[in-house]
């Protein structure tokens, strides 16, 4: 179910030298986004504040509205709303009742 983690971090160069002695190199490295394959598991560094001052760890889910809807439902709370990350991507991040970050991409 969940699919992946994204880690904010201060100094992506910094990031890639610590993450990557444990992970390999990258598959992706942009200014935006460093993205490692760990045994099918996306771990992500993305540089600057994510809006939520945690990692993120994400569902793939094939409807975000509906996912997001049902988990605001049962007692989630919208941290960050909605957005396009990029052209066929949407995210969002809900919590849970002790403040963990539930993210959701569709």
């Amino acid at each position: 179910m969940f699919n992946s983690m994204v880690i904010p971090v201060s100094d992506l160069d910094s990031a890639k030298k610590l993450y990557g002695a444990l992970a390999g190199e990258p598959h992706t490295d942009t200014a935006y986004y460093v993205g490692y394959n760990v045994d099918g598991f996306e771990v992500a560094l993305a540089p600057g504040d994510n809006g939520v001052g945690a990692p993120v760890l994400y569902a793939d889910v094939p409807d975000l509205d509906a996912a997001r809807e049902k988990l605001l439902a049962a007692g989630a709370t919208e941290k960050l709303a909605p957005q396009q990350v990029a052209p066929d991507v949407r995210i969002c991040v809900l919590t849970d009742a002790d403040g963990n970050p539930i993210g959701l991409r569709g």
